[in-house]
């Protein structure tokens, strides 16, 4: 292989090895790291680590601190506001397009994913493996919204937006007592969906976010 498609190959690798250190949590919101403790992490040399670093900043992931490190992504009120109203912009879209599109095989297995979840938060469970899939159920539907855009390049800013958001989720834990109103407004999402009814739909898009927010203590004015 060409030095340099090898070097491009090393970068693309450890952007999403860190990515993945990010949306697991293994690196935190708010969290300074230095580049040495990302060559452990990462396990890739220096070169790869840096290139990673600079996609990463570029993505709105990180910020890097000449002579401190690389400072991840805070949860602060206003980073939260902006990732999450800028994801309802574009459910609220794929809402409308869905709402005469969805395949009813797709509608009924979200509904059943949510269901299952709902019925665990609402027993009280609060391990990490119902918090893990209540994260991958919740994005399920979100990104259906998405994807029903069909639009690769919006596609690609919502994904890194998800990328902000999930960095941000890790700081605080999904616990029962929003698990459950989350998966109750996503179901309230696919009843207006299965109903054919795409102002309803979007309405309940824009409801779900504001209470998003709140349980973030943020209230929109």
């Amino acid at each position: 292989m060409h030095a340099a498609s090898h070097e491009l190959l090393l970068a693309t690798q450890a952007f999403q090895a860190f990515r993945h250190l990010l949306a697991t949590g293994q690196v935190r919101a708010g969290q300074l790291v230095s580049i040495a403790e990302l060559m452990r992490l990462m396990d890739f040399p220096l070169a790869p680590v840096r290139e990673a670093v600079k996609r990463a900043a570029a993505a709105g992931l990180v910020s890097v601190l000449p002579k401190r490190g690389v400072l991840v992504l805070e949860a602060t009120a206003q980073a939260l506001h902006d990732c999450f109203h800028l994801r309802c912009l574009f459910d609220q879209e794929g809402a409308r397009l869905l709402a005469h599109a969805l395949p009813a095989q797709k509608l009924a297995l979200l509904k059943q994913q949510h269901q299952e979840v709902l019925e665990q938060a609402r027993k009280g469970y609060a391990t990490v493996a119902l918090q893990i899939r209540a994260m991958e159920v919740d994005w399920s539907l979100h990104r259906t919204l998405a994807q029903a855009l069909g639009n690769p390049s919006a596609l690609a800013i919502y994904e890194e937006n998800c990328d902000r958001i999930n960095v941000m989720q890790h700081s605080r834990r999904p616990l029962p007592e929003r698990i459950v109103p989350a998966m109750e407004e996503h179901l309230l999402i696919l009843d207006r969906l299965e109903n054919k009814d795409a102002e309803a739909a979007m309405q309940a898009v824009r409801d779900h976010l504001k209470q998003t927010l709140r349980w973030w203590g943020i209230l929109e004015a």
